[in-house]
């Protein structure tokens, strides 16, 4: 079939078929950097933790006494929490991963102020949490008991070891293939600290921060009123300890409040949330977008078909196949549909540079544009197929007569 004589129609009513190319074009650009958004909230979304997540819950104790003693409550329930069957682990700390709160410390390789300044996340805890967290210990040692202070709740008391992960190790120290254990660094400008230990993962408590994997583990104990306390399990004992736990610790002390008792999956999910709202409200938007540029393209073919009804009809009497006529639509469409994904792919790249440069955003994969390319043509060509086929249907003689 010839593309001339299509290609002529088409431009017979061209307002039509620029706004049906106008609408695939914004369709695809948006469709294009939502789903490269999409992409991007769901590998965040699936990033892991560095914990044993599937038998981890947490829980928070304030005390609402002021001359209580912190130090031998946090004593007294690890002791009753980890005598209980099933518990593999627990620890009192500020914070964890994913709980959106908590603490950062600047470290620099030299002392003095003015100095280049890397910031991790500092989880204040003891020599368990490396077992409690679920993390694995890669090069070094852990902390000794005897190397675990208690401070207060600023944090300003610090011990001489620390733990880092993997990664920021690596931040620390980049242009060297040797181990960072062994190495000193410095907080607060002049205080050297050494590192004695590596872990493989170990996430920081923001989501979003963008050195999530820079993590430091402190052998600190605080003395505040609110402590978090994380709690390590067997593997499918989690439901049963947790209430447990809460009921435990409620009747061991009744000079506080126990609350926020949740597991980690539970921490990920409120985490999480608005992303996974994100997800769903572009998949919508997506949805919407590509169900309204369907039916556009159905309302165009359907005018065609009225239009052309007596043209369709001398074709069929000339000989022309129902499967001709379905083709001569399926090939109009194409050549629409064409032009809209062409102008399409280049906005949906500027507008992805643009979101690039101006929110952050990671550059889009390579393969989406082309994906969404086909999909937008599969979507035109199905859209088609109804007007095209009640075209086909057309008898010749009452197309003769009309008009």
């Amino acid at each position: 079939m010839e593309l001339g004589p299509i290609w002529r129609s088409l431009t017979r009513n061209k307002a039509g078929s620029v706004l049906i190319a106008l609408q695939i074009a914004v369709t695809l650009a948006i469709m294009v950097n939502a789903i490269a958004i999409m992409q991007e909230r769901a590998e965040q979304m699936g990033r892991p933790s560095g914990t044993d997540e599937a038998n981890i819950f947490t829980l928070s104790s304030t005390a609402f006494v002021p001359d209580t003693n912190i130090q031998s409550l946090i004593e007294e329930d690890l002791k009753l929490i980890r005598s209980q069957p099933g518990v593999v682990e627990a620890i009192a700390t500020n914070s964890f991963p994913l709980r959106q709160g908590g603490s950062a410390r600047g470290f620099q390789l030299e002392p003095g102020a003015g100095k280049e300044t890397l910031t991790g996340a500092v989880y204040y805890t003891d020599e368990h949490a490396i077992e409690a967290f679920g993390t694995h210990l890669v090069d070094g040692a852990n902390f000794a008991p005897n190397q675990v202070v208690w401070g207060g709740q600023n944090g300003d008391e610090w011990p001489a070891n620390i733990i880092i992960t993997e990664s920021f190790a690596k931040t620390l120290f980049p242009d060297t293939a040797e181990s960072a254990i062994g190495k000193t660094v410095f907080v607060d400008d002049t205080r050297p600290v050494q590192i004695i230990g590596i872990i493989d993962r170990l996430q920081a408590p923001w989501r979003n921060w963008g050195e999530i994997e820079n993590t430091v583990i402190v052998p600190l104990r605080q003395e505040g009123q609110q402590q978090w306390y994380l709690v390590r399990t067997e593997p499918g004992a989690q439901d049963r300890i947790m209430p447990e736990v809460e009921e435990l610790l409620a009747q061991s002390n009744k000079n506080r409040i126990i609350q926020s008792v949740r597991t980690m999956q539970e921490v990920r999910d409120r985490s999480y949330l608005s992303d996974n709202a994100m997800i769903k409200m572009l998949g919508f938007i997506v949805t919407l977008l590509i169900l309204i540029t369907g039916l556009g393209i159905v309302g165009l073919a359907s005018f065609n078909v009225s239009r052309r009804t007596r043209q369709i009809g001398i074709r069929r009497a000339l000989g022309a196949t129902r499967a001709q006529v379905i083709n001569y639509f399926r090939i109009e469409n194409l050549l629409i549909s064409g032009l809209g994904i062409a102008v399409g792919a280049v906005l949906a790249i500027a507008l992805n540079l643009f979101l690039v440069n101006a929110f952050s955003l990671t550059p889009m994969s390579w393969y989406v544009i082309p994906l969404a390319m086909l999909a937008m043509w599969v979507v035109g060509q199905i859209a088609v197929i109804g007007p095209a086929r009640r075209a086909s249907r057309i008898s010749p003689a009452i197309a003769t007569r009309s008009g």
